[in-house]
């Protein structure tokens, strides 16, 4: 059966439908920056392919620190007329703006398909997700503002290139919900025209929000250390996420730090194999590009037949591939696990890094072939990447001791509690866990000992929406705790001497219920 790419769905179509909802802030030749309160052609554009089919796409348009400085004291000026705005109003304006992602949901979506490879199933799930949580917020944010004021300074967002609206999007609109106004630097690996539509959308509601593009060594330390600033909200890996803390060492600023941990799924004394089969597959959603994916699982060594006669089908039967190819010009777009990774060098990399554990030592226990992905007839295959799983990684393997960002899971086999608990807290620190048992009370007892923000008995958990509280131990998460009104009370001032819930360099407290 020959594929072809759904008519309506070319990367032209999208970015002239842009063009067409947005025009200030989309050119022919390029797009622009947002800041001081308008559309800027600044910054010299940087080629971008996109990962679905080495498609030349809209590249971001890098400014150099000069200019980043020039925007944030831009933003700082707005933030001033902003936090003295009246609730009301501003709940008005991010209503209008969340009304309006709503009403361009699917271009929105479509944007995240071409950028960073999301199936379109998980593309509209992260706009719908912005869209749903930022209107919640928008029912509970007077409570949440009670005794609290804005910053003295703009909220500062770098985040990475996976979520770009449940996270990244739907933050921006909580703190300007909160009083501040927001700046965010585009992530260079992807999502530049969906969230510059995005940022449109609500600039033409009166949103403070700030965009500019370029790259993270030059802009970081504006965009962090910069005195105007009032919070720094950091998504990303723990090579950046460090730089970042060391910048804020000495500043005394708000912040909140979301770092990577390997997540690991613990198996002992446990029988339940069909739930668990279904459970391996959802793993796999978006190539476990996500902070809270579950690539390494901790397995009872006596359980271990059992254990891969639920996960090798379950595995063979995720499907991956082009998200937008079809059979026919009126079929739905394809259900799809996930498609590419971010690029090219990330597939490359990883690839490599499974071939070297291989030379080492692990034992290759599932590969799969990007020959049997769903692709169009002689696409461009560099960014794909098939599932595959490794038994016992050596442990000079990146796979053994950090998280790959990529359809590659790693299995180690324990013989006692001690060992599995060894084993589950590799990485110092994660962000979620699970533990599959068929006695509760000892997942509860192990689960106290394994250093993850959230670790589910028997159901994987993730980052959680709404009022469920989310953060990380250990080197996974540093500043203050966030999820409901702890998003809230994160960018904003309350009583003197408070002390948010996070992980401080002078203190750390979590509350007993974690959600």
């Amino acid at each position: 059966m020959t594929l072809m790419l759904k008519p309506g769905t070319e990367w032209t179509a999208l970015y002239r439908r842009c063009r067409e909802i947005a025009p200030e802030a989309f050119a022919a030749d390029r797009v622009h920056n947002h800041w001081g309160g308008r559309w800027r052609a600044d910054g010299e554009p940087r080629l971008a392919v996109s990962p679905v089919d080495g498609t030349e796409i809209a590249g971001p348009p890098m400014v150099d620190p000069d200019t980043a400085e020039a925007a944030v004291r831009a933003a700082a000026d707005r933030h001033r007329a902003w936090r003295v705005v009246p609730l009301q109003e501003r709940r008005a304006r991010v209503r209008a703006a969340v009304d309006a992602w709503s009403e361009h949901r699917d271009t929105l979506a479509l944007a995240l398909v071409w950028e960073i490879g999301k199936s379109w199933k998980l593309a509209r799930q992260d706009v719908d997700r912005a869209i749903s949580g930022s209107e919640w917020y928008l029912e509970q944010i007077e409570e949440m503002m009670q005794g609290r004021a804005p910053l003295e300074g703009p909220v500062s967002n770098i985040a990475s290139w996976n979520y770009p609206m449940s996270v990244l999007a739907h933050a921006m609109c909580v703190q300007a919900l909160a009083g501040n106004a927001a700046v965010a630097k585009t992530p260079t690996d992807g999502g530049l025209v969906c969230l510059t539509l995005a940022v449109a959308l609500a600039a033409r509601e009166g949103l403070p929000f700030t965009l500019v593009s370029g790259g993270g060594r030059n802009l970081s330390p504006v965009l962090v250390r910069s005195p105007e600033i009032g919070c720094v909200s950091f998504v990303g890996g723990r090579d950046t996420g460090g730089r970042v803390a060391a910048d804020l060492a000495d500043l005394g600023k708000p912040h909140i730090l979301e770092q990577e941990g390997l997540n690991c799924w613990g198996v002992w004394e446990y029988s339940d194999w069909e739930t668990f089969a279904g459970q391996v597959r959802t793993t796999f959603d978006y190539a476990k590009q996500r902070c809270t994916a579950y690539p390494r699982f901790v397995v009872q060594r006596s359980l271990f037949d059992r254990f891969l006669g639920a996960y090798l089908p379950a595995v063979d039967s995720v499907r991956f591939g082009h998200p937008l190819a079809v059979s026919a010009p009126g079929d739905d777009l394809p259900e799809l696990d996930f498609g590419p990774l971010i690029n090219a060098a990330k597939a490359k990399d990883l690839t490599a890094q499974v071939g070297d554990a291989v030379a080492g030592g692990a034992v290759p226990l599932y590969r799969g072939s990007v020959d049997d992905a769903h692709l169009l007839p002689g696409q461009n295959t560099d960014a794909y990447v098939a599932p595959v799983s490794l038994l016992e990684p050596p442990r000079s393997s990146p796979l053994f001791h950090a998280e790959p960002f990529g359809p590659a899971d790693s299995i180690v086999l324990v013989d006692t509690e001690a060992e599995l608990l060894a084993a589950m807290n590799a990485s110092n620190g994660a962000l979620v866990s699970n533990i599959s048992t068929d006695d509760p009370d000892l997942g509860a007892r192990l689960a106290d000992e394994v250093r993850a923000f959230k670790v589910g008995i028997n159901r994987p958990r993730s980052r959680g929406d709404r009022d469920e509280m989310f953060g990380g131990w250990g080197a996974s998460w540093r500043g203050a705790f966030v999820g409901g009104k702890l998003l809230v009370h994160a960018v904003t001032r309350g009583p003197v001497g408070e002390r948010l819930p996070g992980n401080f360099p002078d203190y750390t407290y979590v509350p007993a219920d974690r959600g």
